[in-house]
Order: structure tokens, then sequence, then C-alpha cells
């Protein structure tokens, strides 16, 4: 993939609404994919998506220590729109494994643990659920984190081989609920909760006032560590 057919995408969609950036990758390309972390972004691209093409592809990430609440948002999503969200688990020998190394909750003594767990149980179903996909849609939005303040609308993603779209990149919080309340999306209850970001059950933790809206995500770490390697630069 060139930088400059990139550059390109990204002038021609600068000024475009999301729901037009959508509708350009859906209708010249064939393998696009929303990857779904079930959480607030993913829900409003999944009801923009679902609008334009019953048929899109949406998946997620299915790791084996998800909250009940993510369930059931799956659930509600799958019954409002009639679809079925695909499902990608990680390899059961592999988790195995991960127990009899590491234990059952290793991933808080090191960076090293937590970044392994990360891997068997998101970046390896990652890169399957990719493995067919030219346009990989995410909900990433630049407000919610310094790992992603640089991030572009549209970029090449090294690491699995695939055009990345971010059409929330440059959304605020405030726009996000504002759309969820006006369309009437399913969401998450633990963002009633004081869970503005919602990953794994063990490593996320409501946040207290004031703090920053990824802080209850692997907390016990350093800011500029906190992704899990789905999106790496």
């Amino acid at each position: 993939m060139s930088k400059e057919l990139i550059e390109n995408i990204n002038k021609e969609l600068k000024d475009k609404s999301t729901q037009e950036v959508v509708a350009y990758f859906l209708t010249k390309f064939k393998n696009v994919a929303l990857s779904s972390s079930l959480a607030a972004e993913d829900q409003v691209l999944t009801d923009v998506i679902l609008k334009q093409d019953k048929n899109a592809t949406i998946f997620t990430l299915d790791t084996g220590r998800l909250h009940p609440e993510t369930y059931d948002v799956m659930d509600a999503t799958n019954l409002k729109y009639g679809v079925k969200i695909d499902v990608f688990f990680p390899n059961n020998e592999k988790v195995q494994e991960l127990y009899q190394t590491q234990g059952v909750n290793g991933h808080y003594e090191s960076i090293e643990n937590r970044k392994n767990c990360c891997n068997i149980r998101k970046i390896e179903p990652l890169k399957r659920a990719l493995k067919d996909v030219e346009v990989w849609i995410t909900g990433l939005r630049a407000a919610q984190s310094v790992t992603r303040v640089d991030m572009p609308l549209v970029e090449w993603d090294e690491n699995f081989k695939v055009i990345k779209v971010n059409p929330l990149i440059n959304w605020q919080e405030a726009d996000v609920w504002d759309y969820i309340k006006t369309n009437k999306v399913p969401y998450n209850k633990l963002h009633d909760q004081g869970f503005p970001s919602i990953g794994c059950a063990p490593c996320t933790r409501a946040i207290k006032d004031g703090e920053d809206i990824r802080a209850g995500r692997w907390w016990w770490e350093n800011p500029e560590h906190k992704e899990c390697g789905l999106h790496k630069k």
C-alpha cells in the first residue's frame, strides 16, 4: 500500500462526515470490517455502518474474561439490528499454557506478563479476524489517550497489513453520547457506573472524578504503556 494513496484518501475525506467516511470505504472496497469492543464508540459505528449495509462485517474478540455487561450489550445489539456479530476466541491451548506459566492473574506482576496475556487473548485472535480484511474500521478517538493524539483518519497498519480507518478520530466524548441517545443505540451499562473505557474485567476499573478517561485501563502501569498491541505504532 503506497503512502501516497493513503495521503490522497485522507485529503479526499478531510471534511467529510463520519457517515460519508464509512460510505466511502463500504462502496470502494470489498472486505471491510469493524472491530468492536462493544464500547460506546464502537456502538456508534455499528449503528452508522448497519444503517448503510445490513450485511456489513462486524466482529468482536471474546477474550474469555469480559464483563457480564459486555455480553449483555452484544446480545442487545444482535437483537436490535437483526445481526450476529462475529466472535473470535483465543486459542484454547495457548490460554492453558498461559495459566500454567503465569497463573490466572499473572498479568498484574509485570508489563511483560500483561502483554503476553493481551497477545494470546487479543492480538492472535485479531490477526485471524483481519486475515482477509482490506479495511479495518476502529472506534479510536484522539481524545482517548496520549498514545492516540497523532492518529490520522486513515492510515496503513503495518502490523496487520490493512488500511485502518478511524471515523471518530476527531469526536469528543459528548459527541458519542449525543449520538447514542439520539439514535437509541444499545450501550454497555458499565458506562453508567464510571467506566469510560471497558476491556477485560481484571484489567478495567471505574475512574474517579477528574481522572483521565483511560485511567481505568491497566491502572497499575504508566500511561505511555497503556495499549494492548491492537493499535501499536
